[in-house]
Parts: C-alpha cells; structure tokens; sequence
C-alpha cells in the first residue's frame, strides 16, 4: 500500500492526514494554526508530519496552503491569512521532516482531491467552486491541474462581477468573492435584520435579538427548517454563484462543475438556484451541453486528500 501525507495549512487549523492510493485517510491528526508567527507554522507542519511518519512508513508530503503559490511548487509567494512572503516552503520543509514534499494552492488540491476521489471522479474536466468565508476554485483539464503560467491561476473568487462595487478583500472592488461568498451572506443578513426587516424577525431571535450574532450556520439552519427570509438569502447568493460559473464555463467548458466549502452544507438550498442562474446566464444556452453542478463529496478533507495525492505524484 503506496501511503503519503496530506496538509491542510488554514489560518485557525493544520490538517494532517496519511492517505493511501485509493484516497482513504488512514490517520488524521488536527492542530491549531499559529498563523501570524513563520517559524511556528513550520514547527506545528513539521510535529505532525513527523508523528504521522512514526506510525506510517510515509513517501512524501504535499502540503495545501491558501495563497499563491510558485510553478515549481516551492515558494509560496504571498499567503493572505498566514505570515508567509516568499518564503520557499518546500526546501524548508524537506529539510525538516527528510521526505520528498510539494506545495499546493489547498483550493488546487481541493480541486485534485474531487477529481481524483470526489465529485468529477468520472470526467476529465472539471471546476471546483469553494464557497466558505470567500469563493475558492481549482481547475482540472484534459485530466490536469492546471495553475497557469506562473502557477496562480484557478484564483475565481476575484473575478470582477460587478464594476466600482462591493471592496473586496483582495483590495479590489466587485469581486465575486464580495457577493456569493458565506461573508456576503452574512454581510447582507445583519443588515437587514439590524434595518428592523420584519422578514428576518426570525433569524434576529434565533440570534437573542443581536444582528451581529448573526453567522452563516444560524441562516443555514433557519433555512432548511423552511424560514422565508433565510431561505431568500441563499438563493441571492446562489444567483450570483451561478452567474459566475455561466462566465467560467464559457471559457472553461468543464464537464461538471463541483461545489464545496462550508456554505454548501445548505445543500440544494444553493444548488438548485446556482443552476437556474448558471442555465439561465449561460452564452449558447439551448445550443451546447450543460456542464452538471454537483456537491463535493470530500467535505474538509478534500485538501488534505488533494495534496497526498499530488505528492504521490509529483
């Protein structure tokens, strides 16, 4: 059995685990993320690879991390929420843990993961739309991750969707990051519920009468217990997913299109409006096929899975 080792590097948690070839995860260990701090990321990596390799006779390591990462599969060149700045992981890493390792985008190796083990284990082409606190995305073509010229494509959440819009964290304005992500779903909650909307009366008590309580999980659960309001909020936010994968696929043309991340626990809650939008926004709609929207199927080990795959591989 050819085992290696997956990281998932967040900005709360480290995710490891040791998968085998058919992507089963034999051991997963789980701990927090000192995000701010270089060296102490690479020790937390390095403690639990390092255990892991105890128990398992481990080949490589591929390590998924949010951020934009070299063509090599070395640097990471710049990591949002973690204190990395050109810093070449890889060479770092190996020279701890004394294993062969790769570096990812976690949204690629998401993207991998679902290709391989998931949701697109049936085609060649597919994209992943990973909706969380941001949008994510990974795309696989002709059976390939494909990251670009300079190894940071696959970035879909900073698609501008609406011109001199809603700032973004990416410091650009309109993103669809700022409209059809778990933030913006959040974002457009509070403020109604703090404008005195009579609509989310509901959701304001579930939350003691604090819009500011008000999270992603608390509009999930009053949705799928049949509340309007909250019911409303998801299919807003899957329109504007949806509008976002009719441009994609255009350019794309993958043969499903996958969709992950926290958010999509709403399952057909967001689903089923992201494919009445995408269907409907569609450029040759009635003339071409429909590329399938699908869940993921790997839930939040999909990066882990990802990248113990692309290791194995490398």
């Amino acid at each position: 059995m050819s085992l290696t080792c997956g990281v998932d590097v967040g900005g709360t948690k480290i995710l490891g685990g040791v998968v085998d070839e058919h992507g089963n995860v034999v051991e997963e260990l789980r701990v927090v993320s000192p995000a701010t701090d270089v060296a102490a990321i690479e020790d937390a990596i390095t403690r639990l690879v390092t255990e892991l390799a105890s128990r398992h006779e481990v080949s490589a390591v591929g390590v998924g991390a949010a951020g934009y990462i070299d063509k090599s599969r070395s640097v990471v060149m710049f990591a949002p929420n973690l204190a990395w700045r050109d810093l070449d992981l890889r060479s770092e890493l190996e020279a701890r843990v004394s294993l062969p390792v790769v570096v990812e985008n976690d949204a690629n190796a998401a993207a991998w993961g679902e290709f391989r083990f998931g949701g697109g284990a049936d085609v060649d082409d597919l994209l992943l739309v990973t909706v969380g606190t941001g949008v994510g995305g990974g795309v696989v073509l002709d059976g390939q991750l494909h990251r670009g010229a300079f190894g940071v494509g696959g970035e879909i959440g900073h698609m501008r969707v609406v011109p001199d819009g809603v700032l973004c964290g990416c410091g650009n304005h309109g993103c669809l990051e700022s409209y059809g992500s778990g933030t913006a779903l959040v974002r457009e909650a509070r403020a109604a519920a703090a404008g005195g909307s009579l609509l989310a009366r509901t959701l304001l008590d579930r939350a003691s009468g604090d819009a500011a309580a008000i999270n992603g999980p608390m509009i999930t659960e009053c949705a799928q217990q049949g509340d309007p309001f909250c019911i409303e909020q998801l299919a807003a936010l899957g329109r504007w997913l949806g509008e976002g994968v009719a441009s994609l696929v255009a350019v794309l043309d993958p043969a499903v299109v996958v969709v992950g991340g926290g958010v999509s626990a709403a399952g057909d809650l967001l689903l089923e409006p992201i494919r009445a939008a995408f269907a409907r926004e569609l450029t040759g709609r009635g003339h071409r096929p429909l590329a399938e929207v699908r869940p993921a199927r790997l839930g939040n080990r999909a990066g882990l899975i990802g990248a113990a795959d692309l290791a194995r591989y490398r």
